[in-house]
């Protein structure tokens, strides 16, 4: 049995090693697991990965490891099953990932992959679109409809002995805009429905699914000025870093809310800070930050009329079972001479580099 390890940080991270029957000496594969999530929702698909033959190798601490650290623990290593973790151009290349054929990253963000560095050095990058849609989007609404009707304000009230009326707003009939309208911004717009709410969405590739659903695909200056509400699911490019700043904080109604459950760098933090405690907007939900774990000290925990979760959206545990199960059937498929299924670098496939043998 795999034990959960304490969590404290060591200066150089030493391996434990926990070795497993081998079905197949060829086919047998080490795999770093640095998903810290499988601690809590990864018993079964650890299990398949031994069934398999595999040789697991868990580092004291968890990631989301940084660049140094990676390439400390990737030595010999086959697969990795992934956090959030510095997969950079020099991590990749490095004599120290030589034997890795495949990163099989815990979710659906892959922003911490250079995924062509990946391609070159012919290693397949694998991740879970789809599998966390609903939850994301169950979350999301989560937020909006606590942020709307002060939830996390009577919560903190009664705690501290405190009863009061806090005045809050209504969701039904409003607009919802949503920045990024692909199958997790769709989720969102069907639950908003229930709502009778007014879709609006700004997206770089609009799409026929979300306009049957009556979304109506707007600049993006159109959605700030007319949204009630609006959430945030566009992927974390060069073009949406920072896609949220003072500007578009400024051109949204003072009445307005925020959502983000997307990643935290597609907002300007310090610009945000300002907009609650100067009242450009009337309020935000954030479970994702520029900066995870947020630091104790940042600006945005003394923000007024602010809602902060610390990445949750993801953590229903019976799709956290579901995605791990997935990540780790993708290890299992390349080990074993198949093609994963959710590939986000394909090409490898076709390139000469490619580490691993295809039947």
């Amino acid at each position: 049995m795999i034990k959960v390890l304490k969590r404290h940080c060591v200066a150089t991270p030493r391996l434990r090693i926990i070795p497993e029957p081998i079905h197949s000496a060829a086919m047998a594969w080490k795999v770093l697991i640095t998903a810290r999530t499988m601690n809590d929702v990864g018993a079964g698909a650890l299990q398949s990965l031994r069934d398999a033959g595999c040789e697991l190798v868990i580092p004291p601490k968890p990631g989301p490891c940084p660049a140094e650290v990676l390439q400390k623990l990737l030595p010999d290593i086959d697969a990795v099953l992934a956090s959030m973790d510095k997969f950079t151009e020099g991590v990749l290349g490095s004599a120290s990932a030589a034997t890795l054929k495949i990163i099989s990253r815990w979710g659906v963000g892959y922003d911490a992959i250079d995924v062509p560095a990946a391609t070159h050095q012919g290693i397949v990058v694998a991740y879970t679109p789809g599998v966390l849609d609903e939850t994301v989007a169950d979350f999301a609404f989560a937020l909006l409809l606590a942020l709307a009707r002060r939830i996390h304000q009577g919560r903190l009230d009664m705690s501290q002995g405190v009863w009061r009326g806090v005045w809050g707003n209504d969701v039904f009939g409003k607009t919802l805009g949503i920045l990024g309208c692909g199958r997790i911004g769709r989720a969102v717009a069907r639950r908003a429905t229930g709502f009778n709410m007014r879709l609006l969405a700004h997206d770089v590739q609009p799409n026929a699914e979300a306009v049957k659903l009556g979304v109506e695909f707007v600049p993006l200056h159109q959605l700030l000025a007319e949204s009630d509400f609006l959430s945030l699911h566009a992927a974390l490019t060069p073009e949406s870093r920072g896609l949220i700043g003072e500007p578009q904080l400024r051109a949204m109604k003072k009445t307005a809310y925020l959502i983000n459950t997307a990643r935290g760098a597609i907002v300007d933090e310090q610009a945000l800070a300002r907009a609650l405690a100067e009242g450009w907007i009337a309020g935000a939900a954030l479970d994702a930050f520029t900066v995870e774990p947020l630091p104790a000290h940042h600006i945005l925990r003394k923000a007024p009329n602010l809602l902060l979760t610390p990445h949750l959206a993801s953590f229903a545990r019976e799709t956290g079972e579901r995605v791990s199960a997935t990540a780790a059937q993708a290890i299992i498929d390349l080990m074993t001479g198949q093609r994963p299924q959710l590939v986000l670098n394909p090409d490898v496939f076709q390139s000469p580099a490619l580490r691993a043998r295809l039947k």
